[in-house]
């Protein structure tokens, strides 16, 4: 993971503002009717005003099999993450989680990436559980992001939140180090084990993202267009993300407004 000087995770807390604006935008504009791809234009609309670039647009991972078509991540019900916004109309009940990402100064802001889910309408409350489960764990993540700790105790304070809630957490999937590219190493997985793992230090700018699964299944299905992931048994599921700095006066969030 890449060390950022004190000026570069300055760069990068502005990147963040333009994330969390965006986020702010999407979730206040979603409602019952209102289709995916109007979101998107709210994100990409937010971004463009500051002259900001999105993130995902034409990012390509290796994982999928072609560029990333939109501004903003948009994944539904049992959608779990790096949904592809569409024409759908979202419906009361729904639960809608949205990822969003921007660079700015050639420095990339991750709230993807950072990441927040929400419900469309009236919320059921095992929605609302889901989802508080899903900040509880990316708090502990956060927490756990200190000089001299480990990947896997981020990775184990988020998955002692996911076991003890019931929850399950897709394998493969999780968050990742972020800064001059949207993906950078280490890898950052939603369960680990305490004291293992590559040592924090300051400067180090991770992405921090628990997925949870309702029912304790968090395996996944890919869909057709080779991004979305699907939870296997249909359960729904929630998506929270930050882009933290480690620091020595303790973890920062760079994705607020």
């Amino acid at each position: 993971m890449e060390i950022k000087t004190d000026n570069e995770l300055a760069a990068m807390r502005e990147a963040g503002r333009v994330v969390a604006r965006a986020l702010k935008a999407v979730s206040e504009h979603a409602a019952v009717g209102v289709r995916l791809t109007e979101l998107d234009a709210v994100a990409a609309d937010v971004i463009d005003e500051v002259g900001a670039r999105p993130a995902f647009l034409h990012c390509h991972p290796d994982f999928a099999p072609t560029s990333f078509a939109a501004v903003i991540c948009a994944s539904v019900n049992d959608a779990i993450v790096h949904g592809i916004p569409d024409g759908y109309r979202l419906r009361e009940g729904d639960l809608l989680s949205v990822d969003c990402g921007a660079w700015l100064d050639g420095w990339a802001a991750d709230a993807a990436d950072a990441a927040v889910s929400v419900v469309v309408g009236t919320p059921r409350p095992d929605d609302v559980a889901l989802i508080e489960a899903s900040e509880r764990a990316l708090a502990a993540g956060v927490a756990a992001a200190v000089p001299g700790n480990r990947i896997g105790d981020i990775g184990h304070a988020i998955g002692q939140v996911a076991g003890g809630a019931g929850y399950g957490t897709p394998p493969d999937f999780g968050g990742h180090g972020i800064g001059r590219r949207m993906h950078e190493d280490p890898a950052v997985p939603n369960r680990g084990r305490p004291g293992r793992g590559m040592v924090l230090r300051h400067g180090m700018v991770p992405a921090i993202e628990p997925m949870f699964v309702a029912g304790g299944d968090g395996r996944y299905r890919v869909a057709p267009d080779g991004w979305r992931l699907h939870s296997v048994s249909g359960a729904r599921a929630a998506h929270s993300e930050h882009t933290v700095a480690v620091t020595d006066d303790g973890p920062r969030v760079l994705a607020l407004p």
